[in-house]
């Protein structure tokens, strides 16, 4: 084993071994510059040109559907506010198509109550006939006015007036109801006819131009 000539140092080949030394621009390189290269990299990859032939993964959307959906993102509320001021919005906008509907017989922005085919018969059989009932307010003025006449014969006229009014409403409503429930039963034998005739006989209790939704068939009219 060979010294080295100083005294009292290692052996020259027990010496410690030499440690290459690191670069600083490892120890102080830039974390954000690793981060950043990855993302850089996907970047540049997702430029490239893609093969025109190549399928996407997804069917390309029409450009009405993608004006729809931009306009619904760009029309979301974004804070309470805005959410209760879209839904009154909402509301009115509901009302006035319903309104509408109630005048033009629309069967989309019908209420609940109006909806169906069943109904719709309902107010087509009672608007093409005369319903005694329809008249009851006219009359009911008239015997009003007779009845508070000083003059007991012609306040006895109004109070037998009033009875036969009220006598012919009953006998008319009795009728109308067993003719209309037959004629549902024959227009619509699977269908469900709860409370159609109920339906019915309210609307010919109302005079025809007040009545909602809006008689679309003639008197005489074979609905």
């Amino acid at each position: 084993m060979e010294t080295s000539g100083v005294a009292g140092s290692f052996p020259t080949a027990l010496g410690p071994t030499p440690v290459d030394p690191v670069p600083l621009g490892f120890v102080f390189r830039s974390r954000a510059k690793d981060e950043k290269a990855p993302a850089d990299k996907a970047l540049t990859d997702s430029k490239q040109t893609r093969d025109p032939q190549a399928p996407k993964g997804r069917p390309t959307p029409k450009r009405s559907e993608a004006q729809t959906q931009r306009r619904s993102v760009a029309s979301t509320p974004t804070n309470r506010k805005d959410a209760a001021k879209r839904q009154r919005e909402d509301r009115r906008a509901a009302m006035e198509r319903q309104r509408q509907a109630l005048a033009t017989g629309d069967e989309r922005y019908l209420p609940a109550r109006d909806k169906g085919p069943v109904r719709k018969f309902a107010r087509d059989w009672v608007d093409s006939r005369f319903n005694v009932a329809e008249f009851f307010l006219p009359l009911a003025v008239v015997i009003l006015v007779m009845s508070v006449v000083n003059n007991a014969a012609i306040k006895n006229i109004a109070l037998l007036l009033w009875l036969v009014v009220i006598v012919l409403i009953v006998l008319d409503a009795a009728v109308s109801g067993l003719r209309l429930k037959k004629r549902l039963a024959e227009r619509f034998p699977d269908q469900n006819k709860k409370g159609a005739v109920a339906y019915g006989l309210m609307r010919s209790l109302q005079m025809r131009r007040l009545r909602l939704p809006k008689p679309q068939v003639k008197r005489g009219e074979r609905p």
